[in-house]
């Protein structure tokens, strides 16, 4: 049983989503811009911005961000966010919260991408705008064993697929990488879609596949940047992989920790009893959520300080 906080911020998150879910299934005249808006303002109130951090809009290689500076910051460390929803709705303002823990947590500077997303912009922008952010870092002097990379939900997913498109073209890759409850098959053939639909307050199968058909607009799910369960994930810097066990999602993300553990790229993999999607949103209200990203965290600086481990 979830606190009491955390019990009313989920109706709260469940409440803003609302508006998005009309939309997504055609039962809305609203604009998709508004839309936006209205579900990222909502969920700003509802997971706000911590202390001692400070926001600020940037720009990389031509795609917005929001720049999140702590107080103290290590020289050179840096982190890409990618935020989730889908593909679809969500925004890196909904994210100030957790972005302001992980900035303040490592003293690092993160920048949280604003991608453009579908249905004006469907596959594979979203992908394309995050990776033209990562290719401005590394070219304007990032020092890649400095640079961390993590997002939630579809941007759990293109974490991977960010990666193996800076492998591919001869880009340095990050220290590290954490896939928040990861969206990595969108074909959603892992027996938790059918066995866990339902326990997760925030997913179902039905809403993930209209999200995924507005997405892809005719492009096969099993594409390997839309998916990388069935993409080659060799030679990817270490990555932890963090989901929740009642989500619909879990048994996709065991089998990506899985392919890439085959494919001999370090990876942890963290199964969450009874977590709900992308619960580290809720840090600072529900300990789990406090936990996860502590463990998070804690990952990161062992990579960044490998002389730290052991």
């Amino acid at each position: 049983m979830l606190p009491d906080n955390a019990q009313a911020a989920l109706r709260g998150w469940i409440k803003a989503a609302g508006p998005v879910v009309k939309k997504v299934y055609g039962q809305s005249d609203a604009d998709w811009k508004a839309v936006r808006a209205d579900y990222v303002k909502q969920l700003d109130e509802l997971f706000p911005a911590v202390e001692g951090v400070a926001f600020a809009d940037a720009s990389l290689g031509g795609i917005g961000a929001m720049l999140v500076t702590p107080e103290e910051v290590i020289e050179g460390r840096v982190m890409i966010y990618i935020h989730g929803g889908g593909y679809v709705h969500g925004g890196v303002e909904a994210y100030r919260g957790l972005t302001g823990r992980y900035a303040r947590a490592l003293k690092a500077k993160v920048y949280a991408v604003d991608y453009r997303q579908a249905p004006e912009f469907p596959f594979p922008t979203p992908i394309d705008d995050v990776f033209q952010a990562y290719r401005a870092l590394i070219e304007q002097g990032t020092n890649p064993r400095s640079l961390m990379i993590s997002g939630d939900s579809a941007g759990g997913a293109m974490v991977v697929t960010l990666m193996r498109k800076a492998r591919d073209a001869g880009l340095a890759l990050p220290a590290a990488a954490v896939a928040i409850s990861p969206w990595a098959n969108l074909t959603h053939s892992g027996a938790s879609a059918t066995v866990r639909d339902g326990l997760d307050p925030l997913c179902s199968v039905a809403f993930l596949n209209q999200l995924a058909r507005s997405f892809l607009a005719g492009e096969l799910p099993t594409h390997p940047d839309a998916s990388p369960v069935f993409a080659d994930v060799q030679g990817l810097s270490p990555t932890l992989i963090q989901v929740g066990e009642n989500e619909v999602m879990l048994s996709d993300a065991i089998r990506l920790a899985s392919h890439m553990s085959e494919s001999r790229v370090r990876t942890t993999l963290e199964v969450w009893p009874e977590m709900f999607h992308v619960w580290h949103l809720f840090a600072g209200i529900l300990p789990e959520a406090d936990q996860a990203l502590r463990n998070a965290i804690r990952f990161f600086e062992d990579a960044l300080n490998p002389a730290n481990i052991g």
